[in-house]
């Protein structure tokens, strides 16, 4: 039975990250959309904060404590997506940009061996994924990394890098071999000032402007052998990539709460307006006893409280263990594609003040949009879903 009911500890949390975003995130946010590429110096406070980990094993002996039957718990994934939802009301593209969370810090927590969390674990990780001619088909993926002895040789050009600039290492998916296709593509972890990888340049975007995009460029780039994430041995099954591609399982639940987060800031604003002009919302009127406007409004929040929903599922399944795979694409498929819709409603609601600079309505539009585009396109999580509901597989359903 599934149980999303906060208990007080998360409720604190949730109130407190609010407090954060309210006085600390919205007040600079403006600053660092007008000025892309700066690093926001305030986020240093949270260098010190481990906000990936992994749970610590049982120490030799010891027994492990009984749970109830039937037992279900409130986890780290739904107290993580509460959090992002809070953070994000204040400013997207500033938490795309905390310390030690990026995305690859998801793989390496995921897949990284002790030995390898001693060395990269403290550190800052982007994932480099996405080329010039491979999207959202991970699997066509063609940057090539060669065995030389005790070192990888990686070549090829990543793009689309989120924070490129800023991190300290890469997560680097690369082919050992294009033969075996999806099962020869690996990940591995490229220190930045290695010799034969370069930032060739970052992008001027649309939106999360305060988060730097950029793109890599490997030649003949070295690296130690025991670099790569799980094992270099290439089986005829594609085991080896469906578990690198199970870090989407637990990340796209968390792009759905960036998703939450802006959602909910632009409604609040345009409550906020709407009573300023006079118009009182009535939940208590009858459904067709209320003018067009507060109707659009009703809609809007039941779909803001369906995508919250949706995400919060996705995010309890993974806390207890269970397969996701279909949750977590319907929660980001559902809340980057209403998300968007809202916050552009939202916009139009406000008439002039929703394309005015004068407050943030303009800029969450703009920043919106890419929570329907990055961890997989809405498209793709179409597609996702409609492979599992049908029970098709990849091959089947194209």
């Amino acid at each position: 039975m599934i149980n999303l009911e906060m208990t007080q500890k998360m409720i604190d949390v949730k109130n407190g990250m609010n407090n954060m975003a309210t006085s600390m995130l919205r007040p600079i946010s403006r600053y660092y959309d007008d000025n892309e590429h700066k690093y926001p110096q305030e986020l240093d406070m949270f260098r010190s904060i481990k906000i990936m980990t992994r749970p610590k094993k049982k120490k030799e002996g010891e027994e492990a404590k009984p749970e109830k039957q039937g037992s279900k718990k409130l986890g780290t994934n739904l107290s993580t997506v509460i959090v992002i939802e809070e953070l994000c009301w204040g400013d997207l593209g500033m938490v795309l940009s905390l310390p030690n969370a990026g995305l690859g810090n998801a793989a390496i927590v995921a897949v990284a061996t002790d030995e390898q969390m001693e060395r990269f674990g403290d550190k800052w990780a982007s994932m480099a994924i996405t080329e010039p001619g491979s999207g959202s088909d991970s699997g066509s993926i063609t940057a090539k990394a060669t065995l030389d002895g005790n070192e990888w040789v990686l070549n090829g050009e990543k793009i689309f890098v989120t924070c490129a600039e800023r991190a300290d290492v890469a997560v680097i998916w690369a082919t050992v071999d294009k033969s075996a296709g999806k099962a020869g593509i690996k990940s591995f972890l490229v220190e930045k000032d290695r010799p034969g990888f370069k930032l060739e340049k970052l992008e001027h975007k649309l939106g999360i402007r305060a988060s730097d995009t950029g793109t890599y460029v490997l030649d003949d780039c070295r690296i130690p052998k025991d670099n790569i994430l799980g094992s270099a041995e290439v089986k005829q099954s594609t085991e080896g990539f469906r578990g690198a591609m199970k870090t989407f399982d637990n990340t796209r639940p968390l792009v759905a709460s960036m998703a939450l987060g802006v959602t909910r800031a632009a409604l609040d604003l345009t409550r906020e307006k709407l009573e300023e002009s006079g118009i009182k919302l009535d939940y208590e009127k009858n459904p067709n006893n209320v003018s067009a406007l507060e109707k659009e409004f009703y809609m809007m929040e039941a779909n803001l409280e369906a995508m919250r929903l949706l995400t919060w599922r996705a995010a309890w399944m993974m806390d207890n263990g269970d397969f996701n795979n279909l949750e977590a694409s319907m929660s980001k498929a559902k809340s980057g594609r209403c998300g968007t819709l809202i916050v552009q409603k939202c916009c139009e609601l406000l008439g002039p003040l929703g394309f005015s600079c004068e407050n943030l309505a303009e800029k969450w539009m703009r920043d919106i949009k890419i929570t329907d585009i990055f961890e997989g396109t809405g498209q793709i999580q179409h597609l996702i879903v409609a492979r599992n509901v049908l029970g098709y597989s990849s091959k089947q359903l194209k």
